[in-house]
């Protein structure tokens, strides 16, 4: 069953990223052609786009580590994620990620990169301190689950192109933009691309949204339960997950572009949601799900 929901991961990747490429291209060019770039709107949203998608696969992991104040973890401090990270690598056969901390209170954990070689396991401060040995054991088991299961590819460049079409789009609708045309150039049909473009504009934030939550609520559970088949006993992760259940705590430094891709929504005021805009199944369904494995 996880042997094939991998499978179905990886072709659902290729779709979606395919997919998302498309919208950010459609995206530059009405921005462009907004602008008044003529014929070179699509040269320059081809172009752009393709140099974004390389830029952020070869990139992706500094990115997201950037944007979450993320710093590498050392042998000294860090003594017992680093055994821990070593004995579940022997255990999944899994090449070594990189292991970096958050120094934050909040409990929480996730996995970007590339691809199972170029991957990195990041921890918050506080998750080390809340959680013991077993519990940490299940938390890494669940990140090098996302790993293993090819989760990181894809939700680490949704991260980079969901924040870059915000960015975008907020400087749009904040600075506002001006075509420039003569009295006989209108015409219905330009007039009719300019509004699709608008709206366009206006939903494209909104439409990677919702593309990064689908992804990241349906992925939860495959890496829960791959994570059990790793470390052979759902007890650590199910009592962290019922420890992240009772933390009230909100991390300090985050951003909204990556909340999909920890363990648990770093915002305290998002936690309880159960909607599309949800960015994680509810705790307390994850729970029962470990629990009711045999």
């Amino acid at each position: 069953m996880i042997l094939k929901s991998v499978r179905d991961n990886k072709i659902q990747s290729y779709g979606i990223v395919l997919g998302f490429l498309l919208i950010v291209t459609l995206f530059i060019y009405f921005v462009c052609y907004l602008l008044d770039f003529g014929p070179m709107s699509i040269v320059i949203a081809v172009a752009f786009s393709s140099i974004t998608s390389i830029v952020s696969y070869y990139n992706c992991d500094k990115l997201v580590l950037a944007m979450n104040n993320a710093r590498p973890a050392t042998e000294e401090q860090d003594q017992l994620l680093s055994s821990i990270l070593d004995g579940l690598c022997l255990a999944s056969g899994l090449p070594r990620p990189k292991l970096y901390v958050v120094d934050d209170p909040s409990p929480n954990a996730f996995a970007t990169g590339r691809n199972p070689d170029n991957a990195v396991i990041c921890f918050t401060t506080g998750i080390i301190q809340k959680m013991n040995k077993y519990e940490l054991e299940g938390v890494m088991a669940h990140e090098l689950s996302h790993i293993k299961n090819y989760d990181i590819l894809l939700s680490t460049i949704i991260s980079v192109f969901a924040g870059f079409i915000v960015m975008i789009s907020d400087f749009v609708i904040r600075f506002g933009f001006r075509r420039r045309r003569s009295d006989n150039e209108g015409n219905i049909f330009d007039a009719l691309i300019l509004l699709v473009g608008l709206i366009f504009i206006i939903l494209s934030p909104l439409i990677s949204k919702l593309i990064q939550l689908a992804i990241s609520r349906k992925r939860e559970y495959l890496a829960d339960a791959t994570a059990v088949e790793f470390t052979r006993n759902p007890n650590g992760l199910i009592s962290a997950l019922k420890k992240l259940q009772e933390d009230d705590t909100s991390m300090k430094y985050t951003s909204n572009a990556t909340a999909h891709m920890y363990i648990n929504e770093p915002k305290k005021s998002q936690r309880e949601r159960t909607d599309i805009f949800s960015t994680h199944p509810p705790l307390s369904e994850r729970i029962a799900r470990l629990e009711n494995i045999n």
